[in-house]
């Protein structure tokens, strides 16, 4: 998850500290400059090592599984994708007072497709990350780690959230059309997942793709990954794409009306709790996710009108 720039410090990490732990535990790469990344993640604290390298440290206990968990899969998985995923090069235990795991990665070039002005083709892009996506579902899942805490519930139904979802809502009645926003989370909840699971990378959103010569050139942060439901992967049909990318994007994916409903339901829920929490603080994020929200119901009623949503 992405949290945009930040100052360094935030969590009780900073340079020096990243600086100690390298020296204590990789003694090889003690030396090299440490520096902040310029946009920083939520769940981890990142820094670049050198110039091929990067060390991740979680800001909380709950975002402690990711590390062990990339560690043993992201090696697994990387061979059979069509883009670069973080290169795995060491893991770090707590010490030097920080009390968590932490991994060392090699670098990925590359800006974040925070923006669409950044991707060349936007259609494109999203044939190409579909691809990836398809590539992803593709591999083989036995043994994979079932949906649940560790991927903060993506890939397992969404009712998971349900007494989140209905709070936010019953909070921007008055913003949002309410009624029908409750109306496409009871048809997400109803659409039960009844397909054999595959693997999900649970937070593909433009900060965790990486855009170099505007084509999609890496994709970053596998910490909420896992096996189960693919539906929560779908986010970014309505945060990022539109129009004939949005068409290209699910005509690739290839997936059917339950997997696109309970896809609206999850799409709706991140952009639902994010413009409460930043109605006040950050009123121009908040009018994005309102938007974002007008563009799932847009695209419910537009379902609901035919079988649009069929592969």
């Amino acid at each position: 998850m992405t949290s945009g720039e930040s100052a360094d410090g935030r969590a009780g990490i900073d340079a020096a500290l990243v600086e100690r732990l390298i020296a204590a535990q990789f003694p090889q790469w003690r030396g090299l400059p440490v520096r902040p990344v310029a946009v920083d993640g939520w769940d981890n604290r990142t820094y670049r090592l050198g110039q091929d390298m990067t060390v991740r440290l979680p800001t909380a206990a709950g975002y402690v599984p990711a590390v062990e968990k990339e560690n043993a899969w992201l090696p697994v998985l990387a061979p059979y994708l069509p883009v670069p995923v973080p290169p795995v090069l060491g893991k770090g235990e707590p010490g030097e007072g920080y009390p968590y795991d932490w991994s060392v990665r090699g670098w990925l070039d590359g800006e974040t497709a925070t923006t669409p002005d950044r991707i060349g083709d936007l259609t494109g892009f999203a044939v190409v990350l579909g691809g990836f996506l398809r590539a992803l579902q593709d591999i083989d899942p036995a043994g994979g780690p079932a949906a649940g805490a560790h991927s903060f519930h993506r890939g397992a139904p969404p009712a998971y959230y349900d007494g989140e979802t209905r709070a936010a809502l019953a909070e921007l009645d008055g913003l949002v059309d309410t009624k029908s926003a409750a109306a496409v989370w009871d048809a997400a909840l109803a659409a039960d997942f009844t397909g054999p699971p595959v693997w999900f990378h649970g937070d593909i959103a433009g900060g965790n793709l990486l855009v170099k010569d505007g084509r999609l050139a890496a994709v970053i942060d596998f910490g909420t990954s896992g096996v189960g439901d693919p539906a929560c992967d779908l986010v970014i049909s309505w945060t990022l794409f539109s129009g004939e990318s949005r068409a290209a994007f699910r005509r690739t994916v290839a997936k059917d009306p339950g997997t696109w409903a309970r896809a609206r339901g999850w799409a709706l829920w991140k952009a639902a709790i994010s413009m409460v929490q930043f109605r006040e603080t950050d009123p121009a994020l908040a009018a994005e996710h309102g938007r974002v929200i007008g563009e799932v119901l847009a695209d419910a009623e537009s379902a609901d009108a035919g079988p649009t949503d069929a592969p």
